[in-house]
């Protein structure tokens, strides 16, 4: 198994890392690595993302894990994205955790002081996912301490809902998300959020350049779980503060790095995010160029 996921990764790997489209992408760039804002992909353009989390863990071996995904402009108003996801524990094993299918909708058409979008997920995983996209229900750091071997027999499936609710104030990119998440395997509903707050480090210009201050957007996240129907609020649950950093580049790569800390005895003391991402500016037009050709 974890010869079979290794030679399924590095050639996905190397696909999301070396896309390569004659177009200019024109993608708004935003630092966030757990929270989402109103910024959906341009219609007809693919973003890959190649991305990876480290943790540490208390009582048991650290992990990294990682994820590619593949986000495509539907309309102008829906994206949709799909994810591949796998770990490696640090002493057991490397594991291929899952898939998820993502939408999202933007209501509204035009830019106001509140742009809300609707958020839906459906996730087929195992229990070894360690990808924490997202901190939900009674989510801590002692869930991690089941060897791979174990913990991958768990099959899981679920929806997950999200109220986005983003709002950009003199420069400032303000987002709050609020999710619900429900285990198909007759589980409670759980509650999670999510808070964002950005800001570009530099004024918009007109000459492209690759080391300026306007291509750099730092800002700083909060996440954390808030219970579930039968026991709703801040018990037993785990919060995270994360600055976080993005480098948007005029060939339409970007970088993004987060450094997250527990703020309460249930979380993970540290976890460190990375990863790479490529814009395909019309890359929907291209497939279809492409298959008229062959008719």
């Amino acid at each position: 198994m974890i010869f079979a996921f290794r030679k399924f990764a590095l050639p996905l790997f190397i696909a999301s890392i070396s896309a390569i489209s004659p177009v200019s992408g024109h993608a708004q760039e935003t630092p966030y690595v757990v929270s989402y804002d109103h910024h959906l992909e341009d219609r007809g353009s693919l973003e890959i993302d190649y991305s990876s989390i480290f943790g540490t863990q208390r009582g048991g071996n650290d992990f990294h894990a990682f994820w590619t995904e593949f986000e495509y402009g539907a309309t102008e108003r829906w994206t949709f994205g799909l994810y591949l996801e796998g770990q490696s524990t640090f002493g057991e094993s490397t594991v291929f955790t899952g898939v998820r299918f993502e939408n999202r909708f933007r209501p509204l058409k035009r830019e106001h002081f509140l742009n809300p979008v609707l958020y839906v997920e459906y996730e087929r995983k195992n229990g070894a996912d360690k990808i924490m996209k997202e901190i939900e229900g009674h989510d801590t750091e002692s869930d991690f301490l089941a060897p791979n071997a174990q913990a991958r027999r768990e099959h899981i499936n679920e929806l997950e809902f999200k109220l986005i609710l983003p709002s950009t104030v003199k420069g400032w990119n303000f987002t709050q998300n609020t999710l619900a998440a429900k285990n198909l395997a007759n589980a409670p509903w759980e509650f999670g959020y999510a808070l964002g707050a950005s800001h570009a480090l530099g004024g918009k210009t007109s000459t492209p350049c690759s080391f300026c201050r306007q291509n750099l957007f730092a800002g700083v996240e909060m996440y954390g779980g808030l219970g579930d129907r039968h026991s709703f609020g801040l018990h037993n649950t785990s919060h995270y503060v994360a600055p976080v950093l993005a480098w948007s580049l005029p060939s339409d790569w970007s970088v993004h790095l987060s450094a997250g800390f527990g703020v309460n005895d249930t979380s993970r003391r540290f976890i460190l995010r990375w990863g790479v991402s490529r814009d395909i500016d019309g890359f929907g037009a291209a497939i279809r160029r492409l298959f008229a050709a062959q008719q």
